[in-house]
């Protein structure tokens, strides 16, 4: 659909009503029919409709109901509150936002008079703050955080982003010019997502299992799935073979693969890739000429002595590939996940890497729709990337919270690791990173009988299951995809240590009594 100019400044909710609206043409309803309601199920965009969101989907609409009915007592059950490990959320299960990137957040918000300049500050501030709250403020124009921004976010920033990957990866160099700020990672994959989706004949690699965000702009952009399958026997790692028998098999079907998303540390799988495994995707990417989609929000987060965050970008230099300009990267991280947790503030950024000139224009064009990303997003992945230095006065303050952070999550990864291992029927791998484990469970053949006459997943049942007489709430995994015949679901580990024990302990209680029912 092509939009005038004057459509182009408004946000991309308008763009999405216009398309369910031109559904009425697409349904032969005349302009003149009075009666009834104009927007229907019937009207509106259809892969709108056919969208599905497991994160958000049935299991949290009944664990919100039952919360609501907890907190007005209209309703008893055996526990008092839900635990939400559906979605990863850090602060929203207790996780203490970082201080210092709070204080200079603040700082940056107030008027001069109130905050940096005002002549009680410095007892109030610590001195790192108020003058990174002052270069902040000069980043922004002397606007504020109340002014729109440039459409890929204030140039200092980026040039901080862009530092900050030059130094992850070893000295390989980052352009801040191909660098867009988003209203974190998930509004930078739907823009390119956008833009690979040419047509309903373009398909996108993903994995299985996958975070949902892409299986649901695929389907809204009526584009195609070709999942690729994680080989959960050998810690959900990366299997060539199968990669290309997945792009063999879309393409015979008249499939046009032009991207493949790669999700590292995984979601929901927990796995950390290998340097061997990460070149030998670029690799695959550069042999059959596809995008690579790195999803890489997940990078601070590997617990596995063992195991080391390797970037895509690294691995195409190493390779040779990124040198030959032989691959075409975008990469995305967020302030959502790793240790900073800021889940609310939606702040993200991409880096494009090997894209033609005037696709990145078309980009652009496209962020530039929607004016800008939050500023106060933006600012909080400005903190992330560039924090207190050592020799600073909040420098030791603000690691040793983050270690804290960390060292939390790596325990809480281990006790529902272990936790569920040790439950008859469950097999949990390893959760080497991210901030999931996905276990595969066993459920007897009745339970599967009566999930089928009642027409659900028998994943769906057990968490539904689960939710009503524990109050945890869990994805099953059929929202994420899985190999036939298997069944489980995904849980956050972000719940407090304590909190984490008892839904180890309330899982396995859980699943004895729902064995015994369906036995």
């Amino acid at each position: 659909m092509m939009l005038g100019p004057k459509l182009c400044k408004y946000s991309s909710a308008l763009v999405l009503l216009g398309a369910g609206l031109c559904g009425l043409v697409n349904a032969g309803v005349p302009s003149g029919v009075t009666g009834g309601k104009r927007l229907t199920l019937d009207t509106i965009n259809q892969q709108l409709r056919g969208m599905e969101y497991a994160v958000r989907g049935k299991v949290v609409i009944a664990a919100d109901r039952i919360s609501n009915e907890i907190k007005e007592k209209v309703k008893e059950y055996p526990f008092d509150h839900i635990v939400y490990t559906n979605i990863g959320n850090p602060q929203s299960v207790g996780q203490r936002p970082l201080t210092w990137p709070r204080q200079v957040l603040a700082l940056s918000d107030l008027p001069e008079e109130c905050g940096v300049d005002h002549p009680d500050c410095e007892k109030m501030f610590p001195k790192d703050a108020i003058e990174r709250a002052r270069l902040i403020k000069k980043a922004l124009g002397g606007s504020g955080t109340g002014a729109y921004t440039h459409s890929q976010g204030p140039i200092a920033f980026r040039k901080d982003i862009a530092q900050f990957i030059k130094e992850r990866d070893g000295g390989v160099e980052s352009n801040p010019d191909r660098i867009f700020m988003t209203n974190g990672a998930s509004n930078a994959i739907g823009m390119l997502l956008t833009a690979l989706i040419k047509d309903s004949t373009c398909g996108i690699m993903i994995p299985i299992p996958q975070y949902p965000i892409y299986s649901a702009s695929i389907d809204l952009l009526a584009g195609k799935k070709v999942g690729y399958y994680l080989d959960e026997s050998n810690g959900w790692d990366m299997n060539l073979a199968e990669l290309e028998r997945s792009l063999a098999e879309a393409q015979e079907k008249g499939i046009v693969v032009n991207s493949f998303v790669l999700i590292n540390p995984g979601n929901p799988t927990g796995q950390v890739l290998s340097k061997e495994a990460v070149q030998e995707i670029v690799k695959f990417c550069a042999k059959h000429n596809l995008v690579l989609l790195a999803d890489e929000v997940y990078q601070q987060n590997v617990y596995d002595d063992d195991s080391e965050f390797y970037s895509c970008k690294k691995a195409a230099y190493d390779t040779g590939l990124l040198e030959e300009d032989k691959i075409e990267l975008v990469s995305f991280h967020s302030v959502s996940k790793g240790i900073t947790g800021e889940c609310g503030r939606r702040g993200g950024y991409m880096e494009l890497v090997g894209i033609d000139d005037d696709v990145y224009a078309e980009l652009y064009k496209l962020a530039s729709s929607s004016l800008c990303s939050g500023v106060p997003g933006q600012i909080m992945a400005d903190l992330m990337v560039n924090g207190p230095k050592p020799g600073d006065v909040s420098y030791e303050s603000h690691e040793a919270e983050k270690k804290a952070i960390f060292d939390s999550l790596k325990r809480k990864a281990k006790i529902a690791e272990d936790g569920f291992n040790a439950i008859d029927g469950f097999s949990c791998q390893k959760a080497q990173g991210a901030m999931y484990c996905f276990p595969k469970v066993t459920l007897p053949e009745k339970a599967l009988e009566a999930a089928a006459a009642s027409g659900v997943s028998p994943d769906a049942m057990y968490a539904i299951s689960l939710l009503e007489e524990t109050g945890i709430c869990v994805i099953p995994a059929s929202g994420f995809g899985q190999e036939e015949g298997r069944f489980g679901f995904r849980t956050t580990f972000l719940p407090s240590e304590d909190e984490m024990i008892k839904v180890v302990e309330a899982v396995r209680k859980h699943h004895e009594n729902f064995v015994s029912k369906y036995s």
